[in-house]
C-alpha cells in the first residue's frame, strides 16, 4: 500500500480519504485542508515528513512560470522546508506534462480546442504548459492573472506580451501572501461573480476550479470547462450554469477529480519517489500505465 496525502491550504470541507486499485499496487489518498491556515499546514507536513510515500500541497505553488523562468513563491518555499525526508510536489509535473497534452487529446476526439477558438485561461503563471498548448493550437487567449488574482481590468490576449508583464511583476508578487492571490478556506465555498464580459467573450473557460467557483457568472449556457479539482457538488453547479463539456486532468473517482498536486504525489509514490524518479516526463507513460484517461463529460 502507498500511501499519499496532499497538505491543503483550502477548505476543510472539499476533505476526503480513498483507497485507489493500479496495477501491481494500492493506493491510499487523503486530502486535509488548513482552511488557509499555514501555520496548521506547517505542523502537518512536519508531522508527515518520513511517515508516507508522497506528499502533495495544495493551494499554494512552489513556483510560478513566465516562459523559462521560475519564480520561487515565498510562503510555498517555507511550507516546503518543513519537509526533508518524503517528496514533495506541487503539481507543477502534471500541468507540464499530462495537462498540456489535454489540448492534442480533445482535438483528436471532439474537435477542440481548435483555431480562433477563444478560451480565458484564468492563470498562466500556474497552468503555462496548458497556456502555450492552447496558443500553439491557434486559440485566442483571454490571459487573466491580473484579473482573477489582483483585481485589475488587464487581461492579456498574447502569451508574449503577459510574459513581458510577469518578468517585471514577479520579483514582488513571489512575495506576497498567497491569500492575496488565490481563494482560500471558506472562500473556496463561496462566490462572488464578477469579470462577466471576459466569460462571455470565451467558448472555452481553463484553469483551477477554485478561482473559476469564486467568479462564475450564473448563465455559462454552450460554453466548456477545463479544469481540475472537481466533486460531485461542483459537477452540479456547472451543469446548472449551462456547461456543455467538463474536462479534467486525470479520471474521476465517485465523482471526484482530483488535483494536480495529488495526481503528481502519486505518480512520484508509484515510481519510488528516489533520485531520477521525480521526471514529470515519466508521468504521462505512468497514466498509460495505470489506464488513467482526463475525465470528459457531456453535462449538457
Amino acid at each position: 500500500m502507498k500511501r499519499v496525502v496532499s497538505v491543503s491550504l483550502g477548505s476543510p470541507r472539499r476533505d476526503y480519504e480513498v483507497e485507489v486499485k493500479v496495477p501491481g499496487s494500492r493506493l491510499s489518498i487523503r486530502r486535509v485542508g488548513t482552511g488557509g491556515d499555514l501555520g496548521r499546514a506547517a505542523a502537518l507536513l512536519k508531522s508527515l515528513d518520513g511517515e508516507v510515500d508522497a506528499i502533495g500541497l495544495g493551494g499554494v505553488n512552489l513556483y510560478f512560470r513566465a516562459g523559462r523562468r521560475l519564480y520561487r513563491l515565498r510562503d510555498g518555499a517555507r511550507l516546503a522546508a518543513c519537509v526533508e525526508k518524503t517528496p514533495l510536489v506541487d503539481g507543477s509535473g502534471i500541468k507540464d506534462t499530462v495537462e498540456s497534452g489535454l489540448v492534442d487529446y480533445l482535438h483528436e476526439r471532439l474537435g477542440w480546442p481548435g483555431r480562433r477558438q477563444t478560451v480565458l485561461l484564468v492563470s498562466a503563471l500556474d497552468r503555462y504548459g496548458l497556456a502555450a498548448a492552447l496558443e500553439q493550437a491557434g486559440c485566442r487567449l483571454i490571459i487573466g492573472d491580473a484579473v482573477f488574482a489582483l483585481g485589475l481590468p488587464l487581461p492579456f490576449y498574447s502569451l508574449s506580451a503577459f510574459r513581458l508583464a510577469a518578468y517585471a511583476a514577479l520579483p514582488a508578487l513571489s512575495r506576497f501572501p498567497i491569500n492575496r492571490l488565490y481563494p482560500l478556506g471558506e472562500k473556496q465555498e463561496t462566490a462572488k461573480p464578477a469579470f462577466g464580459r471576459l466569460f462571455r467573450e470565451a467558448s472555452i473557460i481553463a484553469g483551477d476550479f477554485h478561482f473559476l467557483r469564486y467568479r462564475l457568472p450564473a448563465d455559462l449556457s454552450g460554453k466548456d470547462v477545463i479544469t481540475s479539482t472537481v466533486t460531485s457538488e461542483d459537477v452540479k453547479h456547472l451543469k446548472e450554469r449551462g456547461i456543455r463539456w467538463l474536462v479534467t486532468t486525470g479520471p474521476s473517482f465517485n465523482g471526484r477529480s482530483f488535483g494536480a498536486n495529488v495526481l503528481e504525489a502519486v505518480c512520484v509514490a508509484l515510481l519510488g519517489g528516489g533520485a531520477g524518479n521525480t521526471d514529470p516526463a515519466l508521468y504521462p507513460g505512468l497514466f498509460r500505465a495505470m489506464k488513467w484517461e482526463p475525465r470528459v463529460e457531456k453535462l449538457n
